[in-house]
């Protein structure tokens, strides 16, 4: 039944590109539904934050959409099919699972990912005789693999751990804190000097080592700031509602009286 409904699926997406289909689908491009694949991915995540499974089941069928849809306008260019697609995802997966179809070891998630970046290593210099990459000498580099369209701060964290798989990285916790410090310190110099660009810089790089406090930590930077985006509404909803109640616009509060606010909202938890 499963199955079926599969090729069900990728019937209809060839259905609602056709010419005598639906305008909007015919009309799209891979260029034009990326902003559709990056919030359908967020709303994914914000489902999975929630913890609302009924949400979750919705979010992965529009992502699942997402995929039959570039598959399709690809097959439309004899570039490559969705069949391609999962043949290629399933080879991968035994390939760099060989500790469950071959013979390698892991004992632990940690060995699992190293050996899975070993491969994906081997793989990327396997393919680097290619004429694609012959023209990019940089794509042999520890770095390759990093696409250059995430978000900023993802970016940064992939990355540094990147760097740090081959021993470049800070040896201990401490050390990342000095170098917060030391960015702190140099931000307060930018500031004085009251220059924009040297103050991006400087911004720049205390948001680049944040992220490694939390990378050192074994925490998700992203998932950090998330969790913290979510309090600050939280509190700050309350302040609203309390001003509300008290008959107040938020326009009308002193800065002391949601300062205060604030800071019960604290306590909260």
């Amino acid at each position: 039944m499963e199955k079926k409904r599969f090729e069900d699926l990728v019937s209809l997406m060839a259905r609602l590109r056709a010419p005598d289909g639906c305008p909007w689908d015919r009309a799209q491009t891979p260029q034009s539904l990326r902003t559709y694949l990056l919030e359908e991915t967020y709303e994914a995540l914000d489902a999975i934050e929630r913890n609302d499974p009924r949400a979750l089941k919705d979010e992965l069928g529009d992502l699942l959409l997402q995929v039959l849809f570039h598959a399709q306008m690809a097959a439309e260019q004899g570039r490559f099919s969705i069949d391609d697609v999962l043949t290629e995802l399933h080879d991968k997966l035994v390939r760099r699972h060989p500790h469950v179809f071959g013979t390698a070891k892991a004992d632990s998630p940690e060995q699992v990912v190293v050996n899975w970046e070993a491969l994906k290593a081997a793989e990327r210099n396997a393919h680097a005789d290619g004429p694609a990459l012959r023209a990019k000498p940089e794509g042999k580099s520890v770095l390759a693999g990093v696409p250059g369209t995430l978000p900023a701060q993802l970016e940064a964290y992939q990355l540094t751990r990147k760097a740090a798989q081959v021993g470049f990285d800070w040896e201990r916790l401490e050390d990342v804190l000095a170098k917060l410090n030391e960015e702190v310190a140099e931000l307060r110099e930018g500031v004085a000097a009251n220059d924009k660009d040297r103050l991006e810089d400087e911004v720049g790089d205390l948001l680049f080592v944040a992220v490694n406090v939390a990378r050192f930590l074994g925490l998700d930077p992203d998932l950090a700031l998330r969790r913290t985006n979510r309090k600050f509404v939280a509190r700050f909803r309350e302040i609203e509602q309390e001003l509300a109640r008290q008959g107040k616009r938020l326009e009308d509060a002193s800065l002391a009286e949601m300062d205060a606010l604030w800071e019960r909202s604290k306590q909260k938890g």
